[in-house]
């Protein structure tokens, strides 16, 4: 028997809920996952989305990670920066009919029971392929804040406070104006080298001007603490505007060659500028997502080696929720693969375990993966982990009435502040055993079989959520 088929063996009734955080990016920069092409009908989009959510649904995961802002320009409605290429193919425009793409995501994922995290990229103001630079673009309304690398992409300049403002800006409005879970940023700090033909970043003229002015860093510093500043200035603006969205960053995998001692590879740290470990010592995020997109046997970039040396440096004991590359394959070796990475994570971070997929493609990969998935590793829903360093108001127990409805129960739920509940959680004893599901709390009626075949229902418990993921106290009803 082989080690798939093995995955889909014990699919039996959990009685206590997991707690696992359980992602997929969804990116829509060069329409990587969507919309699947630009210039689609807002019908077409819709549906794109709503299969892609529905899939996430089936295989039982409960983040999904979208991609909002991929060159300066957004799926949602900003007052800083132009409507995305990617949307029309035409940056600027705005859908026709109008809807706002972001609050359909966003609407549409919490019907499913599912966060939605708006993943942004801070510093690319022009993807190489982006269409053609419109009016509006920010290489247009702020060129003398970019720079144009060697494969025709715009970067912004870090160390630019004006960059800095905009970004924080474009960044605290999509706060504000939308019901988030999460803010996301990846590892396009600087950018890689190739992007500019391994040539240095072109801002020397900027490091002269910081030089004449006193400055003592080298470049490298001057170019680290710019971002570093970035990212700690981004965490308190979030925390300001709304405590409880999470904030997550993916930077890539390995911080330098030699830690630990057998890693080798590109060092972000002098590459990227990005001092990934600093960020996590200091606490200046909720989670942290190191791309690990290596194979577990693979001696220069050893995964469990590599995840074990982050959870080193997880000293504030953040959420620490790998990135895992579930594209290198869909035969039994790849799905072999991928199962295997989920369950090193559940080991090696068993407080609070977490897995996110690159991408969300992979769960439609072939029918394999699909069905290990669904029906082997994440065969049972999952709640988030909690979040003990977001203080959170006391969630009350809920109000629940019942009927019998046919063959069914009819559990109608309330709460003295509903807006406090996310989801809820209801476990179901048939036979002396326990069983539990987890429904959004926009089912404001929920439906529970009154009999699994001859096994009569013998007790009912209802809990509520809230958004970090913290229980009430249950309230249980008995069957005589």
């Amino acid at each position: 028997m082989s080690n798939t088929e093995k995955q889909l063996l014990g699919n039996i009734h959990q009685d206590h809920v997991a707690r696992e955080f359980r992602a997929a990016w969804v990116a829509t920069v060069a329409n990587i996952n969507w919309p699947d092409e630009p210039g689609l009908s807002v019908i077409e989009q819709k549906e794109q989305a709503i299969q892609i959510l529905n899939s996430l649904q089936k295989h039982n995961f409960n983040t999904v990670i979208f991609q909002v802002r991929p060159q300066a320009d957004s799926l949602y409605q900003s007052s800083y920066e132009p409507w995305s290429y990617y949307l029309s193919g035409e940056q600027g425009k705005a859908p026709e009919p109008f809807y706002d793409p972001l609050k359909f995501w966003i609407e549409q994922a919490h019907k499913r029971g599912l966060k939605l995290h708006a993943w942004i990229n801070p510093y690319r103001a022009h993807h190489h392929i982006g269409g053609p630079i419109s009016e509006q673009s920010v290489v247009e309304k702020m060129n003398e804040k970019v720079v144009k690398l060697k494969n025709e992409t715009y970067w912004f300049l870090p160390t630019d406070q004006a960059v800095v403002s905009h970004t924080l800006n474009v960044l605290t409005e999509l706060v504000d104006s939308y019901d988030l879970d999460g803010i996301h940023y990846d590892d396009y700090f600087y950018p890689y080298p190739s992007y500019n033909n391994d040539e240095d970043f072109p801002d020397a003229e900027q490091y002269r001007q910081y030089v004449a002015e006193g400055g003592a860093l080298s470049i490298g510093d001057w170019r680290r603490e710019a971002v570093n500043q970035f990212v700690k200035r981004l965490y308190q603006r979030v925390k300001q505007s709304k405590p409880h969205v999470l904030v997550g960053i993916s930077p890539f995998g390995i911080y330098r060659p030699g830690e630990p001692e057998t890693i080798r590879g590109m060092d972000q740290y002098d590459k990227l500028f990005a001092d990934a470990k600093l960020w996590l010592n200091e606490g200046w995020l909720d989670y942290f997502s190191p791309q690990l997109y290596w194979p577990i046997n693979q001696y220069a970039q050893s995964y469990p080696l590599l995840l074990s040396w982050w959870q080193s440096q997880n000293t504030h004991e953040r959420h620490l929720w790998p990135g895992i590359n579930a594209l290198r394959s869909f035969d039994e070796a790849g799905v072999d693969e991928v199962v295997n990475q989920i369950m090193i994570n559940r080991g090696f971070l068993s407080t609070s375990p977490g897995t996110v997929f690159w991408n969300v493609a992979a769960l439609d990969g072939s029918q394999l993966m699909s069905d290990v998935i669904a029906q082997g590793v994440y065969q049972h829903q999952a709640l988030i982990p909690e979040t003990p360093w977001i203080a959170a108001p006391h969630l009350a127990a809920v109000n629940v009435d019942m009927n019998y409805v046919g063959e069914d129960i009819h559990l109608t739920w309330s709460h003295s502040n509903s807006e406090q509940v996310s989801q809820l959680l209801v476990y179901l004893k048939y036979a002396q055993q326990w069983q539990y599901h987890i429904y959004s709390s926009e089912e404001s009626v929920i439906s529970v079989a009154a009999s699994e075949g001859q096994r009569p229902l013998e007790a009912i418990k209802v809990i509520a959520i809230d958004r970090l993921g913290n229980q009430s106290d249950e309230i249980e009803l008995l069957f005589q």
